[in-house]
């Protein structure tokens, strides 16, 4: 069962790229046909059209994360002050302020290039859900105006509630540069702008194995690509390299969406397209589609042992009743309306929940950028610059920031880290649920789940922004 977004956006096999036969050169060979590998092919198009780029990807260009996500197109500021942990203030609002123009720039691209992605520029509202979560935002707020940077508005409770539809949504802080779109056909419009371009792309196609010889081969089935550069973005299959294998927990993230209901949502206040977040670390999240359903997801789902990613990352979502629960508890006025689908995926989370990016075995002709966390929509596209400037040996601001770096968090090795990793997000349910209950959670729950990688946005009492001179 495909995500309804692959369905929607018409993904078939029988519209698959050939698949690589026999063997090919390229100057830089891309393995993986996701958003980050898309856009860094058409950054470096952008710099020089005659770069002759081959992109391999296992399936269909899309079919992994970036065309089965919840369609939020974020920026970093909600992660200011993890950016703030390996970049230098100035650097961190640079980055920010980047990542938000990215968004804009999205829009402006599916425009230009007549991509229908359901783009829509109506905002995020980071909300709180039950009491515990009231004030989330407060510090990285506070942090962000010590800097004379202001991109969330303070909306009143009255406000939060009126413009989300729900009572439940009890107060909150909004971004008016977030916006939406439908995932899989942005990747699909990004495919058909990356063949305008005249880069190649081999679908069905896995690399098997990467000689790391001087000049490196990606090895497929049925075909070799030599490249003078390998740039891998795989996201949770990267984890078939070693020195990136913990670096990562691979996670499942899982989304429910209801029958169309546009007169309903119209009628409850939910008139735009508007993204909504609470501030769980096992975060909630929901949005209209353009068709009005509700698309409503959560993450925390099944941990992977051993970062492996298989089939169980695929097709109907295991947690869908535990999801519709969810959604039934902050949409109580849509009690009756039928979840018509449901679907799982699998995410790079990283310590940070911030991407990096960097070169295996310190060559500058393998590079790899991975650990977008669930928040890759908007992202991937000043990660495409990233990997661009790197892969043409640029020495300039994308090249050498903060996000380029060797310092990465690791997690423990197996089995600790699957069995400690089932502890904390266990802690992290019953906290939750002992909070939306107006209960408070006992000591060791709270330390257990404070042991949580970073998540979509702060959690109270856990992240505090930082400040690096």
């Amino acid at each position: 069962m495909l995500s309804h977004w692959l369905t929607e956006a018409g993904l078939s096999p029988d519209d698959a790229q050939p698949a690589l036969e026999g063997d090919t050169r390229a100057d830089i060979c891309i393995v993986g046909g996701g958003y980050a590998g898309l856009w860094t092919a058409l950054r470096l198009k952008e710099r020089d059209p005659s770069i002759d780029i081959a992109i391999v990807e296992k399936g269909l260009c899309g079919s992994g994360a970036s065309g089965r996500n919840g369609g939020f197109v974020l920026s970093w500021w909600a992660k200011f002050g993890s950016l703030c942990k390996f970049c230098p203030s100035d650097e961190a609002v640079r980055l920010a302020r980047a990542s938000a123009d990215a968004v804009g720039e999205i829009g402006r691209f599916c425009a230009d290039n007549g991509i229908d992605a359901h783009f829509r520029g109506d905002g995020w509202l980071w909300a709180a859900t039950s009491e515990s979560q009231v004030g989330s935002w407060t510090a990285l707020l506070d942090t962000l105006e010590r800097h004379q940077e202001h991109p969330f508005e303070r909306w009143e409770p009255e406000t939060v509630q009126r413009r989300s539809g729900s009572a439940r949504n009890m107060a909150g802080v909004f971004e008016p540069t977030a916006a939406s779109v439908q995932p899989a056909m942005l990747a699909q419009g990004l495919r058909r702008a990356a063949l305008a371009k005249d880069v190649r792309i081999y679908e069905r196609t896995p690399m098997m194995s990467l000689h790391r010889g001087r000049p490196p081969k990606v090895v497929t089935p049925r075909g070799i690509v030599t490249a003078e550069k390998v740039v891998v973005v795989m996201n949770t299959w990267a984890t078939m390299f070693p020195e990136l294998r913990r670096t990562i927990v691979v996670v499942a993230s899982d989304v429910v969406a209801t029958q169309p209901m546009p007169e309903r949502l119209a009628a409850a206040g939910w008139t735009d397209g508007m993204c909504i977040s609470d501030s769980r670390t096992l975060v909630n999240y929901y949005r209209p589609t353009m068709d009005g359903r509700i698309a409503f997801g959560t993450g925390g789902g099944r941990l992977s042992f051993g970062n492996r990613v298989g089939e169980r990352y695929d097709g109907p979502s295991p947690r869908a009743r535990e999801i519709e629960g969810f959604f039934r508890h902050i949409y109580p006025g849509f009690s009756d309306v039928p979840i018509a689908t449901h679907w799982t995926g699998p995410i790079d989370r990283s310590l940070s929940g911030l991407p990096f990016f960097g070169r295996l075995d310190g060559r500058d002709d393998l590079l790899y950028g991975l650990g977008f966390s669930g928040n890759g929509v908007g992202p991937t596209s000043v990660g495409g610059r990233i990997l661009a400037s790197l892969a043409l040996g640029a020495k300039d601001e994308w090249s050498a920031c903060g996000l380029v770096r060797d310092d990465v968090g690791l997690f423990p090795r197996e089995p600790v880290r699957y069995v400690g990793g089932r502890m904390v997000i266990a802690a992290n349910r019953r906290k939750e649920r002992l909070e939306d209950e107006g209960r408070t959670p006992g000591p060791l729950t709270v330390r257990l789940a404070g042991l949580a990688p970073a998540g979509l946005v702060p959690v109270k009492g856990v992240d505090a922004p930082a400040a690096k001179a």
